[in-house]
């Protein structure tokens, strides 16, 4: 956004306030993770999925339920389990008597992913053709069955969770439906404080009760709004080296990743890069991304898309480290870069 309207100017106060209006509401229900929340929301506001990867026992589907309660969106959840088949997340062909005419005729039941927000609960608990159920839904918004297309309705964002220390019973995500996750989000243990407050307030009151601040057109004008925001030629250059640089067969890539590294990060990491970057910014008052907001976000945009090899593993090197040592290599371009 180089030169701001007034209209686009007052948007992006809106947006801030609504920001804050869901972090009110959520603070209500969920101790801690500041962090997390602000990912998800970035997300929604950019119009990418999130993959939120955590033990049991950290409010991963309690903050994607809250959330679903905040905004005046339809919510559903779908329990991922070994039998689960695709048609009971897409919907069904029906056969169904017409008693007008007496012939028979095909009617499409929809399934739950018809719906604004999706909780997609322990995604890898069940098998790669269900998982797959959700690719065309998640990138073209829409599910065809029959031969028929029916459209989803926007917003439409997906909210996956994970659980990364059981994996017996479990199916791997493969790269091509990890990859149309913006981000992969990791929620970690709470402080000692933290876990204090929550294990009081969780024995000894009802869950509150949270009010609704946002609907979905407020949702889809402020997914138009944050892609006005603008991007400078030297920030969107750092984003598409540091993307590159994860790349070991590219040859400007460091010798770290040449040795770590079997596969790096596509071009979508750097749309979704600048994306978040865009909302970011946007969220802390600014009309421009800075190069801060890219390297903020490089960890919940690249650890999945980033795989390390047997090398890796064997000197005690995860995906963490390999980003962390990218943001330490990859220098950053000079600004008025042509």
């Amino acid at each position: 956004m180089a030169s701001s309207s007034k209209s686009d100017s007052a948007g992006l106060d809106r947006l801030r306030a609504g920001k804050a209006r869901i972090i009110s509401e959520v603070r209500r229900r969920i101790v801690g993770q500041d962090a997390v929340i602000e990912q998800v929301l970035m997300a929604l506001f950019a119009g990418g999925h999130c993959l939120i990867t955590g033990v049991p026992g950290l409010a991963k589907t309690l903050l994607i339920k809250s959330l679903g309660e905040i905004l005046d969106l339809s919510y559903k959840r779908i329990q991922f389990t070994p039998d689960l088949m695709p048609a009971d997340i897409t919907g069904i062909e029906m056969l169904e008597d017409n008693p007008a005419t007496g012939r028979r005729h095909l009617r499409f039941v929809k399934g739950p992913v018809f719906a604004n927000i999706i909780l997609a609960d322990e995604i890898n608990r069940t098998s790669p053709k269900t998982q797959a159920a959700l690719l065309e839904a998640m990138q073209e918004y829409q599910v065809t069955s029959g031969g028929t297309m029916y459209a989803l309705e926007q917003p439409f964002f997906v909210l996956a969770t994970q659980n990364p220390i059981e994996l017996e019973g479990t199916y791997p995500l493969p790269e091509a439906q990890l990859d149309r996750f913006m981000f992969n989000i990791v929620i970690d243990y709470l402080s000692k404080e933290e876990e204090l407050e929550v294990a009081l307030a969780t024995t000894s009151r009802k869950e509150a009760t949270l009010a609704t601040v946002l609907s979905g057109t407020d949702i889809v004008s402020f997914q138009a709004l944050v892609r006005k925001v603008f991007v400078p030629r030297n920030v969107a250059q750092y984003a598409v080296d540091l993307v590159r640089s994860s790349r070991p067969k590219e040859p400007t890539a460091p010798d770290f990743v040449k040795s770590w590294i079997s596969w790096g990060a596509g071009l979508r990491a750097t749309q979704y890069l600048l994306l978040g970057g865009k909302v970011r910014a946007a969220f802390r008052g600014r009309y421009n991304v800075a190069i801060e907001d890219i390297r903020a976000l490089a960890h919940p945009v690249l650890r999945h898309r980033v795989i390390t090899n047997f090398y890796a593993e064997s000197e005690g090197v995860d995906v963490e480290g390999v980003i962390d040592r990218l943001l330490e290599t990859v220098p950053e371009p000079q600004s008025g870069l042509t």
